[in-house]
């Protein structure tokens, strides 16, 4: 029995609030304690003209607080439930539970879980197995039967991923565990979009079912983009929508950058009844050349983001002359006008050959989007069957004339037009034309927005034979109505010719501005065939994984379980290949989810004869009112005992009778309301955040750290030594640095200190990756790390033979990138930083200290110091510096020096003054050398 939105469990309890009116009676006839006084005579005396009388039954409002508190415990005993959601009874031996976890599940995918737990909840409260299977999952994946417990840690253990879905695969391992398990209940959770081959897969699994629950999303509103094409005016999108008959919408397209920053959006725009929309970004070349993905606002999922490669940024364009050129001339060389301009905003590949039968297969193994030819005759068999396969495969050649192709054969596989033999010259001796300039580009040629140049002339051409589709095929024309520029479509690719050279010969167009437009134009319609670097294994090219798209649509570093992609196929979007870019920093392939045709259909109930229930997808909002119940009676039972005491003259006040009711519903009210003033209270707190009074205590001072090792007799040295170091500097210098502090390097904050001393120690547990970076970028940033073997009378830092700590030394340097180093020189600004040192002694003397190599090869000869600007981020030692700072609590050193010379300790403290002279000063020393030049220039 229920009714909204609260409903009772045991309802017949509640039969029991018809004993409300006998617990009144009772309370009513039962007086309160009698109340014990003392028997004084003038107390008698003096109230003998009052009519006192006990009274023969409770006050009212006692009586009211216990027909309260019996109501409530009433209530409690009927097991209320605020909102409660309706049971979905499953009706069977068991119960199958198939999830769709793909891309379009994501937004929604802690809703889908919810559901799947209540689904787990009833089957546990019927005694029923539960079978579970996700529709991206592996083929071996165990799907069950298993009881409540075991399939509640299977669903919190899966998630949306960013793949299709395969439902027949799915259905037909759940099929076949439903041999074994007849009249099983089947709950099918889908993400309301349509696959292939739905319906036989339906077919298949509801075969042995007893029943069918059907749960699909209030409303199938994902968008998904299909495709992109960098045009030469615009960089547009292509995005699909589920449905066809809905009404308009529009969303925003972001462009991002490599490093995920905002840098460009467009309008997407479905009208009413369409499913396709395009989105163009109408920004500069330059600007689209750094988009690394587009994705749709406010659409978490994989499907609303595309990832994109080298097809849709810098193109990689070959190079190719049948002659080298002068050297000496190079304004003369057939390639140098292109290079010039294409140079900005392409990368240029030249073969290592002249030879055309091995240049052109080394150009295209490195897969460019446009190859340039410059006057190249008859191609040899072999290149020229491979170029036109190249061509016909999505290539842009581009063909330029000259005196070898002028008298070549005509080639009608790689040129656009029939060319005639010979050559046409305007404006020679023996010529009455004149040169030509350049005509108004015609409308439909690639370059017709551009503005033709008012200052280019053409005096040598080669002519074209005329067809009926010459005027097609024309993208530039002259003056007299000649082709200057043509192309042609073949395959997938497209041929371009220039009519006349690449060099300022036959006419002055590659020395003007248009030849640079030009040729931009063309790369912009190019596109690149694919990456230049793939790695081969097995025959078959494959590309690792460098930058997925997760299932919410973000870019995330590759998963464990993503494998290389192999390119030589067009690879489908699976768990081991999802969604992303493969390659490496050098190049990528972008390997998208959605497909250039896909649709986006919504998903259709099945027929079946089986007994259908459709559930929504909601969170279980349902609140047990049990223990709230209970609690507030408890808070009155404690009430009601107060105020028994309080009629018993344990807690009278005088003239306070009268108050007791006011007082009691004020203590009711702030029992109820104290868990909110403790919550408001917690609020009100001080914004400090966790971790601030140690950073500020690390800043407010000047502190050196020093690496724990995890030995403590080493980290109590370093201590020792860094204590002993700051005594020194107190009183030598105006330095008064504050305690030493021990830094764990993963996890401590390493920012706060100029200096860390770091003692090797080969016991040690070797740094991790992580932490060894932390330290990288801490040097990177402008900190040093001071390096102490410890091991002077072991051997060398750069020697053959090296000790245990030096061999743990190069070990973590070796994962660490570390600038060329060098001993300290005589005239390093370290030798005279506080102290005219000419060595650094420790514990040990002999070892030189290792620092940063000077990056200036010459010197002014009045700069007597060196290394300029900047501090040396790495020192290394192996002369125990922190042995012969440390002092003990006494103030006496604790290590002896070997050899034992009073004057070495002094030297160490002396080495250390000028370390930390030169980490907080830098090069003030190299500067002020030059203070007389200065005021010398400046008096004249």
């Amino acid at each position: 029995m229920g009714f909204l939105p609260l409903s009772f469990g045991l309802p017949a309890v509640l039969a029991g609030l018809l004993a409300l009116p006998v617990i009144w009676w009772l309370l009513r006839l039962t007086p309160p304690k009698p109340q014990t006084e003392a028997f004084p005579p003038l107390k008698i005396l003096a109230r003998v003209l009052r009519k006192e009388e006990t009274p023969h039954q409770s006050p009212w409002w006692l009586t009211l607080l216990r027909l309260a508190m019996a109501a409530l415990i009433i209530f409690a005993l009927a097991e209320p439930v605020f909102n409660p959601r309706e049971r979905i009874s499953t009706g069977g031996n068991a119960v199958a539970i198939v999830i769709d976890n793909g891309w379009a599940s994501a937004p929604d995918w802690a809703m889908r879980v919810a559901s799947a737990e209540r689904l787990i909840a009833d089957a546990q409260a019927e005694n029923a197995p539960v079978l579970i299977a996700f529709t991206v999952d592996a083929p071996n994946a165990e799907i069950g039967p298993f009881d409540a417990e075991a399939a509640r840690e299977r669903l919190n253990a899966a998630e949306a991923r960013p793949v299709p879905v395969d439902r027949a695969a799915t259905y037909e391992r759940v099929a076949q565990a439903l041999a074994e398990l007849p009249n099983t209940s089947v709950a099918v959770l889908s993400d309301g979009l349509a696959s292939e081959a739905d319906d036989a897969a339906f077919d298949r699994l509801l075969a042995n079912a007893g029943g069918l629950i059907w749960a699909t999303p209030q409303g199938v509103t994902e968008i998904g983009l299909t495709a992109t094409a960098n045009e030469p005016d615009a960089f547009v999108v292509e995005a699909v929508r589920p449905t066809a008959d809905a009404g308009p919408r529009q969303a925003v397209v972001a462009a991002l950058d490599d490093r995920g920053r905002r840098i460009a959006e467009a309008q997407l725009s479905f009208g009413a009844g369409e499913a396709a929309a395009t989105a163009a970004f109408a920004v500069p070349f330059e600007l689209r050349n750094d988009f690394n993905s587009v994705a749709v606002d406010g659409e978490a999922q994989a499907g609303a983001v595309r990832v994109l490669d080298e097809n849709s940024r810098r193109r990689r364009v070959g190079l190719i002359a049948q002659g080298d050129g002068d050297e000496a001339q190079p304004l003369l060389s057939p390639l140098h006008y292109i290079s010039r301009a294409l140079a900005p905003f392409a990368d240029l590949v030249e073969p290592s050959s002249a030879d055309l039968g091995s240049a052109i297969p080394e150009l295209l193994e490195q897969r460019p989007a446009m190859i340039v030819m410059a006057d190249v005759g008859t191609l040899p068999d072999e290149a020229h069957a491979a170029l036109t396969e190249w061509v016909e495969g999505g290539g842009t050649l581009v063909r330029f004339a000259g005196p070898r192709l002028a008298a070549a054969e005509p080639d009608e596989d790689l040129l656009p037009v029939r060319l005639r033999i010979g050559e046409r010259a305007l404006g020679g001796t023996l010529s009455w034309t004149e040169p030509q300039a350049i005509a108004e580009y015609p409308q439909g040629s690639p370059f017709a927005d551009l503005t033709p140049p008012a200052d280019v002339t053409v005096s040598r051409q080669v002519l074209a034979e005329p067809t009926a589709d010459i005027v097609e095929r024309s993208w530039v024309n002259l003056a007299d109505g000649t082709p200057l520029v043509t192309g042609a479509r073949r395959g997938d690719g497209t041929l371009a010719l220039f009519h006349i050279t690449p060099q300022a010969t036959w006419s002055n167009l590659p020395i003007s501005g248009s030849f640079v437009e030009l040729l931009r134009r063309l790369v912009q319609l190019s596109r690149n065939q694919g990456p230049g670097n793939a790695q081969t294994g097995n025959g078959e090219a494959t590309l690792p994984p460098y930058r997925l798209i997760a299932a919410d649509g973000s870019l995330v570093p590759p998963t464990p379980d993503a494998r290389p992609l192999a390119v030589s196929t067009e690879a489908a979007v699976t768990i081991e290949n999802p969604p992303g870019l493969y390659g490496t920093e050098e190049g990528v392939v972008a390997h998208n989810l959605l497909p250039q045709d896909a649709t986006l259909e919504p998903i259709a109930r099945p027929e079946t004869p089986l007994a259908v229930r459709d559930v929504a997808y909601g969170f279980d909002e349902q609140v047990d009112l049990r223990g709230p119940l209970f609690a507030i009676a408890l808070a009155l039972m404690i009430l009601d005992t107060l105020a028994v005491l309080w009629l018993g003259g344990k807690l009278r006040r005088p003239r306070a009778a009268r108050a007791v009711p006011a007082a009691l519903a004020l203590a009711l009210i702030g029992a109820i309301s104290m868990p909110d003033a403790h919550a408001q209270a917690q609020g009100e707190e001080t914004d400090i955040q966790p971790g601030d009074e140690e950073a500020i205590a690390a800043i407010s001072q000047t502190r050196i750290a020093y690496v724990l090792t995890g030995d403590s007799s080493i980290d109590a040295i370093s201590r020792a030594g860094l204590e002993g170091l700051g005594r020194f500097l107190s009183a030598k210098t105006a330095l008064e640095p504050g305690e030493p502090v021990g830094v764990d390097i993963a996890v401590d904050e390493l920012a706060f200190y100029p200096l860390i001393y770091w003692p090797i120690d080969e016991g040690s547990e070797m740094p991790s990756q992580a932490a060894l970076a932390r330290i990288d970028a801490y040097m990177q940033d402008g900190g040093t790390v001071l390096f102490d073997t410890r091991d002077q009378f072991g051997a060398g830092f750069d020697a053959g033979s090296a000790s245990p700590s030096t061999m743990r030394l190069r070990d973590i340097l070796a994962n660490m990138n570390v600038p060329p180093l060098e001993p300290v020189p005589d005239d390093h600004v370290l030798t005279k930083a506080f102290y005219i040192l000419p060595e650094f002694p420790g514990r040990f003397n002999g070892s030189p200290l290792w620092v940063e190599a000077s990056q200036t090869v010459e010197e002014m000869a009045d700069r007597p110091v060196r290394v300029g600007d900047g501090v040396t981020p790495i020192m290394i030692t192996a002369n125990d510096l922190a042995g012969a700072w440390a002092i003990g609590g006494n103030g006496a050193p604790m290590l002896p020096t070997v050899p034992a010379d009073p004057m070495q300790r002094v030297y160490a403290y002396r080495a250390g003054v000028n370390i930390m002279m030169y980490m907080l000063t830098g090069n003030y020393k190299s500067d002020q050398v030059h203070v007389p030049s200065i005021l010398e220039r400046l008096g004249q």
